[in-house]
């Protein structure tokens, strides 16, 4: 990841803020000083807002069942920026023809994210209304990956379904959204 000018951290900062107040009830207790505060501290962590913010993640705060903030990729769809991936290495390894380019544990992990997993994908959808036209690997448990599979998220008929597949396929609306906490 590149470092930002002062002028491009304004503008994310800036964006970031805009986000976050019109989108209070992702974060209702929350107040933006507090996080930009958090954010001064720690520029690590606008790098991996801009990686987000670039590949279409639109990411914002939201409180996680624990109590803990993080900023999440909020986007109404999948990212963008982070779709026709097969969920990770090994996959992509394994596969023979028509590879995609990555896999979303290895981008995830590259940009400095988690990948949701199935209670934070659902908590997510509590603040919002999320992946109508896409889907989302989320964190698949080892003994689904050791068989060749892995898990994805999706929200159909105002319900949110966990859907499995072989982890090295790939899809155009199908990415991954992910998370850090602050």
């Amino acid at each position: 990841m590149a470092n930002l000018s002062n002028e491009e951290t304004i503008d994310l900062l800036n964006t970031l803020k805009s986000r976050f107040q019109t989108h209070m009830e992702r974060h209702p207790d929350v107040v933006w000083s507090d996080v930009l505060t958090k954010l001064e501290t720690n520029p690590d962590q606008i790098l991996i807002l801009s990686e987000m913010e670039r590949t279409g993640g639109e990411p914002d705060v939201i409180r996680l069942p624990n109590g803990d903030l993080a900023f999440c990729d909020c986007s109404p769809e999948s990212p963008s920026g982070r779709r026709s991936l097969c969920y990770d290495e090994q996959a992509l390894a394994a596969r023979k023809k028509n590879k995609p380019d990555g896999s979303a544990v290895v981008l995830a992990e590259q940009m400095g994210l988690e990948l949701l997993d199935e209670a934070t994908y659902r908590h997510l959808q509590t603040l919002g209304t999320f992946d109508l036209k896409t889907s989302s690997w989320i964190v698949t448990p080892e003994t689904i990956r050791q068989k060749g599979g892995a898990l994805f998220c999706d929200r159909r008929y105002d319900h949110i379904f966990v859907y499995h597949n072989g982890a090295d396929s790939y899809y155009a609306a199908r990415g991954f959204r992910g998370m850090f906490k602050i």
